[in-house]
C-alpha cells in the first residue's frame, strides 16, 4: 500500500525575538539576538543573569480571556495563544465532522515550574489551606495541549511528550507517525516552554550548563560552535505546525508549506546528562529519519543543528554530522537558530521546526551569529556569514536531550 504524504499547512511560534511567526523569522535573518538581562524575576545572588525571555507577551492578545489565565502556567498560556494563531493561519475550521480527526501532540519539558515555586513558597509561608484547588491543573505539562483542545475543538489525540530538549522534535515525529497510520486528518503539533524561573535557572546553573560569563554582554552569549562558547543561555518560547494529510489538504485548498517525510529517535544509553562522546546515538537518529523517508545523506542540503552551545553537544554533534554524511558533510549548510534565541528545552525542536518550514518555503536560510573564533574541531559550514538564498530538497531538523535521547525530523520542499 502506498505511503500516506504528510504536509505543512500551517505555522506559528512565539519566540525572544517576536511574539509572531513572521517577525520572528524576519529578525532571525536580521542577525538580531532575542536574549537580554532576565526581567521576570530578580537575579540578584544568581550566577547566569541572562535568558530569551518572550518580550510583552499578554495571551488576551491572542483571544484568551483574562479569567481563563489565571488558571494557566505561562507555558499553556504561550501555547495556546500559540495554537489560536496555527488555526488562524493555517485556515482550518474545526467542526463536528472532523473533530474527532485532529488531535494534539506537544512537546513539553518542565511545565509548570512557575507554578510549583509560587505554591511551594505559599504553603512553607502560610500553611496547606493557602495552596490553590488549581495549582496541579496548572502545573501539569499535559495541559497544554489539553487547553488546545478545549480552545479549538479538536477531539483527536490529545496528549503531551515529555523527552528533555527532544521533546518538540519526538512530538512531531508522533503526530507524523498519527497521520501515517490514518488516524487522524490533521495534527497540531510542536513544543512549548517556560522555565526563566529561580528555580530553572539556579537549577542548570548547579549542572554547569549555563553561561555565565557574557551577562553583561547578553546579545553575544550564545556561541554554538565557536571555540569560546561556555554554555547555553535559557530560553522560552512556543513553536507549532499544523499537519496534515496531503488528501486533507488538497480537499480543503489549504496552502502547502512543505512536506514531513521521515522521523527518527535513538538512546545513547549512556549518561544522565552527557552525549556520548563519539556522536553515534545522535547519529543513529538522523540515519533513521533518512531511513525512513528512503532519502541518500547525499540528498540533504540543510541542517537545523542542536547547537546548544555547550562544549560537548556542539562536538558530538559536528561529530555526528560527519559520521551520517560522510565528505558531504563539508558541502551541508547547518544553522544554529540558539545563538539568535537561546535554548527553548521542551520548545527548542517545535521553533526550530517552523523556522525549517519557512526556510523551505521562502529559500532564505538563517545564519548563525556569534560564531567568530570557529572550533577547530567544529570544522563545518555553520553559515557564519549569515543568511543565504539556497535552495535544497530536503532539510533534517535535529534535537538532543538529557538521558540520551535523540530526535530528527526530515522536511522537504513540497513538489505537488
Amino acid at each position: 500500500m502506498e505511503r500516506k504524504r504528510v504536509v505543512v499547512t500551517g505555522y506559528s511560534a512565539i519566540t525572544p525575538l517576536a511574539n509572531s511567526a513572521s517577525e520572528s523569522w524576519e529578525a532571525l535573518l536580521a542577525g538580531k539576538s532575542g536574549i537580554a538581562p532576565i526581567t521576570l524575576f530578580d537575579t540578584t545572588g544568581f550566577d547566569a543573569t541572562i535568558a530569551g525571555e518572550v518580550k510583552d507577551f499578554n495571551a488576551e492578545t491572542f483571544g484568551v480571556p483574562a479569567k481563563q489565565l489565571k488558571r494557566m502556567d505561562r507555558f499553556t498560556q504561550l501555547g495556546v495563544a500559540a495554537a489560536l494563531e496555527l488555526m488562524k493561519q493555517s485556515g482550518l475550521v474545526i467542526n463536528d465532522e472532523n473533530a474527532y480527526r485532529v488531535g494534539t501532540i506537544l512537546g513539553v519539558g518542565l511545565g509548570g515550574l512557575h507554578t510549583i515555586e509560587v505554591f511551594h513558597t505559599k504553603l512553607m509561608e502560610s500553611g496547606p489551606s493557602r495552596v490553590s484547588p488549581f495549582m496541579i491543573p496548572m502545573l501539569i505539562s499535559n495541559m497544554a495541549p489539553g487547553h488546545i483542545s478545549i480552545f479549538t475543538g479538536c477531539k483527536g489525540p490529545n496528549m503531551v511528550l515529555t523527552s528533555a530538549c527532544a521533546s518538540a522534535t519526538h512530538a512531531i515525529g508522533h503526530a507524523f507517525s498519527e497521520l501515517l497510520l490514518g488516524r487522524c486528518d490533521a495534527m497540531i503539533t510542536g513544543g512549548v516552554e517556560a522555565t526563566i524561573t529561580p528555580m530553572g535557572i539556579s537549577g542548570f546553573t548547579a549542572l554547569k550548563a549555563l553561561c555565565t560569563t557574557h551577562n553583561d554582554d547578553p546579545a553575544h552569549a550564545s556561541r554554538p560552535f565557536d571555540k569560546t562558547r561556555s554554555g547555553f543561555i535559557m530560553g522560552e518560547g512556543t513553536g507549532m505546525l499544523l499537519l496534515e494529510t496531503l488528501d486533507s489538504a488538497l480537499r480543503r485548498g489549504a496552502t502547502i508549506y512543505a512536506e514531513v517525510v521521515g522521523f527518527g529517535a535513538s538512546a545513547d544509553a549512556y549518561h544522565m546528562t552527557a552525549p556520548e562522546e563519539s556522536g553515534e546515538g545522535m547519529a543513529m537518529a538522523m540515519r533513521n529519519a533518512l531511513d525512513d523517508a528512503g532519502v541518500a545523506p547525499e540528498a540533504v542540503g540543510h541542517i537545523n543543528a542542536h547547537g546548544t552551545s555547550t562544549q560537548l553537544n556542539d562536538l558530538c554533534e559536528t561529530r555526528a554530522l560527519k559520521k551520517v554524511f560522510g565528505k558531504h558533510a563539508y558541502d551541508l549548510a547547518i544553522t544554529a537558530n540558539k545563538s539568535q534565541i537561546g535554548h527553548l528545552l521542551g520548545a527548542a525542536g517545535g521553533v526550530q521546526a517552523v523556522f525549517s518550514v519557512l526556510s523551505l518555503h521562502t529559500g532564505m536560510f538563517p545564519g548563525t551569529i556569534n560564531l567568530t573564533h570557529p572550533d577547530p574541531e567544529c570544522d563545518l559550514n555553520y553559515m557564519a556569514d549569515g543568511p543565504k538564498l539556497l535552495n535544497p530538497e530536503f532539510i533534517l531538523s535535529n534535537s538532543f536531550g538529557f538521558g540520551g535521547t535523540n530526535g530528527s525530523v526530515l522536511f522537504k520542499k513540497y513538489d505537488a
